[in-house]
């Protein structure tokens, strides 16, 4: 009789790889919105400037035993101002993205953060020197229409917390820059070492101002945040891997709805009508700017 984890680990391996995908870019979706639901909950008694730097600290710690058979692998690198930038912008983004999510209602902070593909197009032709079609221009352009929607800055409701979660969106754009320009030299868990360092010793800056000394159960949820983060992430990485992206993408836009969900039923968080207007836009061009580059690589 097989024991429990190498009969689950078959169970595992006989489902399809296109359903295994879908279930792990489901299933980390859901992880990352819960963790986002606990980093909201948490903030109010410990500061999210503290809670960025102990996700940050915890994903180094993580990482670290990647190297070691070869703990030097980090200092070979050919790129360490790359690495400094990408670290700098990551960190931005994610204290716009903390941010957003104590100040704003929860899908309305998770939708900005899918607006990143928005910021792509304009990013690749400014520093990678990529051609942009008319239509993903346009499509852009709608999307940026949809954020100015979602802030409403001619009305009396303006809401300036929406342009903190477009800078962190395109903040993250500039990650995805920076990475394709290191790819090319450098390995993936290098890139993944100096990112952890860099965020993790730049948000400990702001920390230090608002510095709160966790309880333990506060601790432990601290560290349940940083784990769920790492995790979400892998298993959406890892699902893309094995399916059509086409098909799975989709699913991972299922966090504007666990979000509004439990944004809902836990805070009593009900978005505007604008907010939803601009989050239908945002997501519908957002969405079709991802299918769209998807459909043209597999084409060529």
């Amino acid at each position: 009789m097989l024991e429990p984890p190498k009969f689950l680990a078959a169970r595992w391996a006989a489902i399809d790889a296109g359903a295994r995908g879908a279930i792990l870019v489901s299933v980390g979706s859901f992880v990352l919105v819960v963790m986002a639901l606990l980093v909201k909950v948490l903030a109010q008694r410990v500061p999210a400037l503290e809670i960025l730097f102990f996700r940050s600290t915890i994903g180094f710690l993580f990482i670290l035993p990647l190297f070691a058979r070869d703990p030097l692998e980090p200092l070979r690198t050919k790129r360490p101002g790359m690495h400094l930038l990408r670290g700098l912008v990551g960190t931005g983004g994610n204290i716009c993205f903390f941010w957003t999510l104590t100040h704003l209602l929860l899908a309305d902070a998770m939708a900005l953060q899918f607006s990143r593909p928005l910021f792509m197009i304009p990013l690749a032709m400014l520093f990678l020197g990529e051609m942009v079609g008319m239509r993903r221009a346009a499509i852009t352009c709608a999307g940026f229409a949809g954020i100015l929607i979602y802030a409403r800055p001619f009305t009396a409701g303006f809401e300036p917390g929406v342009f903190v979660g477009a800078a962190g969106a395109l903040f993250g754009g500039l990650v995805v820059i920076c990475i394709k320009k290191l790819s090319s030299t450098e390995s993936t868990r290098v890139i993944m070492f100096y990112y952890a360092f860099w965020t993790a010793a730049f948000s400990a800056i702001p920390a230090m101002f608002v510095w709160v000394t966790p309880s333990w159960p506060d601790l432990a949820m601290l560290v349940v945040i940083a784990i769920m983060g790492m995790s979400g992430q892998g298993m959406i990485t890892h699902g893309f891997t094995l399916g059509d992206a086409t098909a799975l993408v989709p699913l991972d836009y299922g966090r504007l709805v666990y979000s509004a969900f439990f944004g809902y039923f836990l805070f009593g968080e009900i978005p505007s009508a604008w907010s939803l207007a601009g989050m239908a836009i945002i997501v519908a061009a957002s969405l079709a700017l991802v299918l769209g580059e998807i459909r043209r690589r597999s084409r060529r």
